[in-house]
């Protein structure tokens, strides 16, 4: 597969919280570093997610923030 977005975040699935319609899935991209997706429960059903798989996080904004204190 190819994606035009530059923002691929290799990440293993730690954590799969279905919902009746959205499920909230948890990836560990870093030790201790976590992102977080909501993603339709048929997505997660279609791709064949589960605990453990390595995936990755594509990242897709028009914009992005910088913030400091």
């Amino acid at each position: 597969m190819k994606v035009s977005a530059r923002n691929l975040i290799p990440a293993t699935i730690k954590q799969i919280t279905q919902g009746a319609v959205n499920s909230e899935v948890v990836m560990e991209i870093a030790p201790g570093v976590e992102l977080v997706s909501i993603i339709t429960k048929h997505s997660v059903e279609n791709l064949g997610l589960k605990e453990g798989s390595k995936v990755k996080a594509m990242v897709k904004a028009s914009s992005v923030m910088v913030v400091t204190d």
